[in-house]
C-alpha cells in the first residue's frame, strides 16, 4: 500500500510538473536552433528568406493537425480575432525573428542568446500594466522575483559588454572554421547595430507573449492560433523578403544543405511546436513563467556554440551566465513563495500541486472561455 502511494505521489508530482519540464525541453529546442540556424546563415543563407521558409514549414506541419483535433473546440473567427492575429504575426515574425537572425547574423549565436534574456525583463515590466502580474513590492516573494528580473538582465549584460580573458576549453575554440570575422569583436561598428536588433527582437517577443495571452483567452484553440500566426506571418515576411531582396533573385533558391535543415527544424520545433507548447504552457502558468525559464538557453547556446561553430568563449560569459543563473531562481522561488503564502486551504491529496508555481485558471459559470490569473497563486512564460 505504501508503494502505491509513492508511485501514486511520484505521478502526481510529474503531472504537476508537466509546465516546468516542456518549457524546459523548449529552451533545448531552442538552443539547437540558434546554432544551425548561425551555421546556414555563415554559408550565406538570408535571414529574410529563412524567416519565410521556416513559417512556411511550420504552417504545413501544424495545419492537418489544428484542423482536425481542435475542430470541435475552436471558436467562430471573428474580425477582432483575426486582428490580434495579424498583431500577433507582426510582433513575432517581423519584429522579432527578422531582427533577431539580422542582429544574431551581425553578431555571433552566443551574443544573441545573451541578448534575448532581456525578455523576462521587458515582459514583466508589460504584464504589470497589462494586469496580468501582481506587483505587491512589500512582500518578499514579489521582492525576490523583482531582483531576480534585474540580476538576470544584468548578467546577459555582463556577457554582451565584458570579455575578460579567453578560456580555452577546447582547443576547437581557437579554430574559425565557418565562423564569420566578426564574431566576438564588440569594437566593430556593426556590432552595435546588431546589438540594437537583437533589442527590437526582444520587444517583439515580448509583446507577443502578452498578446497571445490576451487573444489565447478568446480563441482557446492553441495549435489552431499558432497555425494562424505562422501562416500570416509568412505570408508577412514573404512581402518584407520581396522588398528587402528584390535586387538579387537567387536568395530564394535551396538545396538540400544546412540552409534546408535549418528551415526545416526552425519550422517543425521552434515554430509549430514551440508556439503550441507554449501556448498550453501560458494559458496556465502566465507570460511571465514562461520567459523566466530562457536563460538557461543563453547557457546551452554558448556552450554548442563554443564546441560547433568554434565560437571563442571568455570570462565574461562564464560569470555573466552564473548570475543570469542566480537570477532565474530568484524569480522562480520569489513566486513559489507567494503561491505558498497566498494558496487556498486544499485536501491533503492535493497538497502536492505546491511543488511547482503555477497559476491556477478559474473557470466562471458564464463559460466564456477566458482564463482568469490569479495573482495570489502565481501569475506568470515567452521568453
Amino acid at each position: 500500500m505504501d508503494k502505491m502511494t509513492c508511485f501514486e505521489k511520484v505521478r502526481a508530482w510529474f503531472t504537476n510538473s508537466k509546465s516546468f519540464l516542456l518549457i524546459l525541453s523548449l529552451q533545448f529546442g531552442s538552443a539547437g536552433m540558434y546554432v544551425i540556424t548561425m551555421d546556414a546563415l555563415n554559408k550565406g543563407m538570408s535571414h529574410y528568406v529563412f524567416v519565410v521558409y521556416r513559417n512556411c514549414i511550420a504552417t504545413v506541419a501544424l495545419a492537418p493537425f489544428a484542423f482536425f483535433l481542435e475542430r470541435k473546440i475552436r471558436p467562430k473567427m471573428t474580425a477582432r480575432i483575426f486582428t490580434e492575429i495579424m498583431a500577433l504575426a507582426f510582433v513575432e515574425i517581423i519584429l522579432d525573428q527578422c531582427f533577431t537572425f539580422l542582429g544574431m547574423k551581425l553578431t555571433s549565436a552566443s551574443f544573441a542568446s545573451a541578448v534575448m534574456n532581456s525578455v523576462p525583463s521587458i515582459t514583466f515590466v508589460l504584464a504589470i500594466i497589462f494586469r496580468m502580474e501582481s506587483m505587491r513590492i512589500k512582500q518578499l516573494g514579489c521582492q525576490a522575483k523583482v531582483i531576480g528580473t534585474v540580476v538576470s538582465l544584468g548578467g546577459a549584460l555582463l556577457m554582451a559588454m565584458y570579455k575578460g580573458p579567453l578560456v580555452n576549453i577546447m582547443k576547437s575554440s581557437t579554430n574559425h572554421v565557418g565562423q564569420p570575422g566578426n564574431v566576438n569583436d564588440p569594437g566593430a561598428d556593426h556590432w552595435v547595430m546588431g546589438a540594437c536588433f537583437l533589442l527590437i527582437g526582444c520587444a517583439g517577443f515580448s509583446c507577443f507573449y502578452i498578446l497571445q495571452t490576451i487573444t489565447l483567452r478568446k480563441y482557446p484553440a492553441e495549435m489552431s492560433l499558432a497555425t494562424w500566426v505562422c501562416f500570416i506571418g509568412a505570408l508577412q515576411s514573404t512581402a518584407v523578403t520581396l522588398f528587402m531582396e528584390r535586387h538579387d533573385t537567387h536568395v530564394w533558391s535551396i538545396g538540400f544543405d544546412s540552409s534546408l535543415f535549418a528551415s526545416a527544424y526552425s519550422g517543425i520545433v521552434t515554430s509549430a511546436i514551440q508556439f503550441y507548447v507554449q501556448g498550453k504552457v501560458i494559458k496556465t502558468t502566465g507570460p511571465v513563467f514562461v520567459t523566466a525559464f530562457n536563460p538557461l538557453r543563453m547557457i546551452i547556446v554558448t556552450a554548442l556554440a563554443c564546441i560547433l561553430l568554434a565560437e571563442k568563449l571568455y570570462l565574461g560569459s562564464i560569470i555573466g551566465g552564473v548570475v543570469v543563473v542566480m537570477g532565474l531562481y530568484l524569480v522562480v522561488w520569489g513566486k513559489s513563495k507567494e503561491q505558498k503564502k497566498h494558496l487556498i486551504p486544499q485536501s491533503p491529496e492535493k497538497e502536492i500541486n505546491l511543488q511547482l508555481p503555477v497559476t491556477v485558471p478559474i473557470n466562471e459559470s458564464n463559460n466564456d472561455n477566458k482564463t482568469q490569473f490569479v495573482a495570489d497563486k502565481n501569475n506568470d512564460i515567452e521568453a
